[in-house]
């Protein structure tokens, strides 16, 4: 049996007047979750923006798309999550990645690793989070960290901890998603530290079978079930319409992509309503993928993709 259905919105800024209302307004509508990414532009800091959000709502889940991990130290990540975790009533999603915007560290004034070094300190991160989630002290040496009796993050522990999201685009990261995570996102890879018109075509279809092969390949090899692991994707723009020429040919013009490729990819969701309610039940029996989050999205649009898709499918 495939899992069901789940939809969620990523936000970055919202006017404090209207917080409340709006991510109420998501949750009435429907869907699952609301995400905060992490980026040091004129966004919301997302621990803050989550604890409000979950604090305004009453089912809608939480959580971070994603930190990065080389903003904070994996410590004092646990214990946030973990504070989120007991105050929501378990409604957290904790998402954590290597970091990748090369203007973060730019603007923060950070060493900007390589690849595989932000990837590596990930794994180790991720280790020390769960063990202070799980364990009544956490010790750890690595490359990258070192804490020593660490107590748990917080006390009560929560019932649960919290789910653990990682995305990534690339092998290596992808793998440590295998390995690590509850929630697994596919990505596109973006190597050059920024968004290019070209990084949408690594969401071709068959880039993202590649993918999800080898998150479950990392997922084996680390003795866990593969099929317990929830895939999730990242949809960058949503339009439902009747007639979603005009959308794909103006996404065509600025990626790059044939208007056919663009119809097919899976960062697009464009069309009307029968059309992604079928594409994404396609995709699901073709991939896994049941988990899906919209990005952005003024509320008359999150509305019409409620209607005609979260509503009929959520939950199947």
């Amino acid at each position: 049996m495939p899992r069901p259905f789940r939809f969620g919105v990523q936000l970055s800024s919202v006017p404090g007047a209207t917080f409340a209302e709006r991510v109420r307004g998501i949750e009435a509508l429907g869907y699952s979750s609301v995400f905060w990414p992490d980026h040091f532009g004129p966004q919301l800091e997302p621990v803050a923006a989550l604890a409000a959000a979950a604090a305004a709502t009453t089912t809608l889940r939480v959580g971070s798309l994603v930190y990065g991990i080389d903003y904070r130290h994996p410590v004092v990540l646990a214990k946030a999550a973990a504070t989120i975790q007991l105050l929501s009533g378990g409604r957290h999603e904790f998402g954590l990645g290597a970091g990748w915007m090369q203007s973060d560290y730019d603007q923060a004034g950070m060493a900007y690793d390589r690849p595989s070094v932000r990837i590596e300190r990930l794994d180790e991160a991720l280790t020390i989070i769960r063990s202070m989630w799980t364990e009544p002290k956490t010790s750890f040496a690595g490359r990258h960290y070192r804490v020593t009796d660490v107590p748990p993050a917080v006390e009560p522990a929560p019932a649960t901890p919290p789910a653990i999201l990682v995305g990534g685009g690339g092998r290596k990261v992808l793998g440590v998603a295998g390995r690590h995570a509850d929630i697994v996102g596919i990505n596109p890879s973006i190597p050059e530290g920024r968004v290019l018109p070209h990084t949408i075509h690594d969401l071709a279809p068959e880039r993202v079978r590649e993918k999800i092969g080898w998150v479950r390949e990392a997922a084996a090899a680390a003795g866990r079930d593969p099929s317990a692991l929830e895939l999730q994707s990242l949809i960058f723009v949503t339009a439902v319409t009747d007639d979603p020429k005009p959308v794909r040919e103006l996404v065509s013009k600025q990626t790059g992509m044939s208007v056919d490729d663009v119809a097919r990819c899976a960062g697009f969701l464009t069309g009307p309503g029968s059309e992604l309610r079928d594409r994404l039940e396609e995709r699901r029996a073709e991939t896994g993928i049941s988990y899906v989050v919209i990005q952005g999205g003024d509320p008359a649009t999150l509305e019409r993709f409620a209607e005609a898709v979260v509503q009929p499918l959520a939950g199947r």
